[in-house]
């Protein structure tokens, strides 16, 4: 099996915590040369210094932030679109969660910049490169909610759905150029975002974190939260030269949890 990422240069968003750094790390160890792309220029400088560079491999970081729409277009044209990536790894932290029927106009259109706007914007910017060289990975990070709405995350639900049909009507267009659009949808993980979720919810239901957190478990078969290293390693693949006959699909990486295939 071919998961040599060698000579190829990946642009992994969201890239200093979480999923998002845990997918340079691993992309890193396969060979990819890696650009991040966040807000905090000190915690990318930080990063950088995580990433293995045994096979030679050059890494560097740009600094964006994805509520200005205009800025990331800039950095596109200038910056991205000449740069010759492989591989795009879309991912940035979800919205605030809250009841659907709660939340302002102005949650879901910044959610939808955020996340779809942004992701369309670096995905145009990297696709004549990708189609130039026959090889393209457009990887994007979303959630189960995907498949099976989440109580509770009213905007993410809505704005994560439009990321996915979004990203599955590109697969079609872009499959005749050697370029694959996939989804991750990672249930519960380790990360900062699933422990500020618990931290509101125990607030709103006036319970203790622990009981919160058990109660999350206990939907899961695999009866605990994922590490940011596992969706890692299916980023990993699907970026890789063996998953180039999969295209267009969405993979729970949830230990079981969603109720739907």
């Amino acid at each position: 099996m071919n998961l040599s990422l060698l000579n190829k240069k990946a642009l992994v968003c969201g890239s200093t915590q979480g999923i998002g750094k845990a997918v340079a790390v691993e992309l890193a160890l396969l060979g990819a040369n890696i650009t991040l792309l966040a807000r905090n220029e000190e915690k990318l400088q930080a990063t950088l210094t995580e990433l293995d560079s045994t096979q030679g491999q050059k890494h560097d970081y740009l600094v964006a932030d994805f509520a200005d729409t205009e800025g990331l277009k800039t950095l596109a044209a200038n910056s991205i679109a000449t740069a010759n990536y492989s591989i795009l790894v879309n991912n940035t932290g979800g919205p605030a969660a809250g009841l659907a029927k709660d939340a302002k106009v102005e949650d879901f259109l910044s959610a939808f910049n955020n996340h779809l706007v942004a992701n369309h914007i670096l995905t145009q910017a990297v696709i004549e490169g990708m189609k130039a060289a026959a090889f393209g990975r457009i990887i994007n990070i979303i959630s189960t909610s995907v498949k099976q709405p989440i109580p509770g995350l009213g905007v993410s639900n809505t704005i994560r759905a439009a990321v996915g049909n979004w990203a599955k009507t590109l697969a079609g267009e872009l499959g005749p150029m050697g370029i694959t659009v996939n989804n991750v949808l990672p249930g519960a993980t380790d990360t900062q975002r699933l422990r500020s979720i618990i931290t509101n919810s125990a607030g709103k239901k006036s319970t203790s974190e622990d009981e919160v957190r058990q109660h999350m478990v206990d939907e899961i078969p695999a009866r605990r939260f994922a590490q940011p290293e596992e969706v890692a390693a299916a980023v990993a693949f699907l970026a890789s030269p063996a998953a180039s006959y999969i295209n267009g699909i969405n993979l729970p990486v949830d230990g079981g949890r969603t109720g739907n295939l």
